[in-house]
């Protein structure tokens, strides 16, 4: 099998080498040459010197999968691959698009017989070891189509992966996915904040939190990344408290506006992260240093 990767950052990197190993064929591009360089020496990926380079490579029906920032770069190429591919042939979004515009986009392509699949993606910098969770979105005939290539992404053939409904379904599962996210680490930043706080009891973070790890309640992969940074630096001080949030918080706290659901504790996550701009507090730089390592995402430093 062949499919085509387009963006091949932190996770569409990942994503192509973990494909590459198991036997399916990726032809690959992205706008920084040295990716695809690198992923054809190490991994065998096929490399493509542009968007018209990468559909010849590719038997018919196509898959193109793209691996994107959301908003005007992936609307570009979704519009341009529209205008170069054919009936039967797919695209896969698996970035963090909003899943109003994942629907507009399914349509637009539909009146071209092209297939849309919005895969809602998790798992980070640590994807390519552990698997994707995979959340994906569309048609039953197209999803088909890429079942051996969300099987080889996942954690097994069997599991973390799943067709969650019709265009749309993936990124909006994603994105409650996020928003939970959100909640889940400002839960643990408060917390060990506290505990830090509580200078007469000279608490060892690291020994709490790996602490934590067997037996409790509150056990879960979040609290195994806090124990493995905090287990070699417990203070953070050159770690700006500054946490960034790329969008997805606040479109689970739009919907749930629109729907009159409460989420309290969801939009006061969110606020947390707009805060933290104007904030030294501890638990942000906790939170800045959760979305590094499960995510890659960048920290500041002071």
């Amino acid at each position: 099998m062949r499919i085509a990767m387009i963006g091949l950052g932190r996770m569409g990197a990942n994503m192509a080498r973990r494909l590459c190993r198991a036997g399916i064929e990726v032809v690959g591009y992205n706008r920084s040459k040295d990716i695809i360089s690198q992923l054809a020496d190490e991994e065998g990926m096929l490399a493509a010197s542009s968007i018209d380079d990468l559909i010849q490579q590719l038997p018919s029906p196509k898959i193109v999968w793209l691996m994107l920032p959301a908003g005007e770069i992936t609307e570009h190429h979704i519009e341009l691959l529209n205008s170069k591919l054919s009936k039967n042939d797919i695209v896969v979004d698996g970035g963090n698009s909003n899943y109003q515009e994942s629907i507009r986009r399914g349509e637009l392509l539909k009146k071209n017989s092209i297939g849309y699949i919005d895969a809602g993606t998790s798992g980070g910098v640590w994807g390519l070891d552990n698997g994707y969770c995979m959340m994906v979105g569309g048609d039953t005939a197209n999803v088909k189509q890429i079942e051996p290539v969300l099987k080889v992404l996942a954690p097994s053939a069997e599991s973390g992966w799943a067709h969650v409904g019709p265009v749309g379904a993936g990124h909006f599962s994603k994105m409650i996915h996020n928003g939970i996210e959100y909640g889940m680490m400002q839960a643990y930043a408060e917390g060990f904040a506290l505990l830090k706080n509580k200078t007469e009891f000279n608490y060892d973070m690291a020994q709490v939190t790996e602490l934590w790890r067997h037996g409790s309640v509150v056990r879960s992969w979040l609290l195994d990344l806090c124990a493995d940074f905090l287990d070699q630096d417990q203070e953070l001080k050159d770690i700006a408290p500054y946490v960034a949030d790329s969008g997805e918080g606040r479109w689970t706290v739009e919907e749930s506006i629109k729907q009159g659901v409460a989420t309290p504790v969801l939009a006061l996550a969110l606020h947390m992260r707009f805060a933290s701009q104007d904030s030294d507090a501890y638990s942000n730089k906790l939170l800045a240093m959760m979305r590094n390592a499960f995510g890659g995402h960048l920290t500041k430093g002071k």
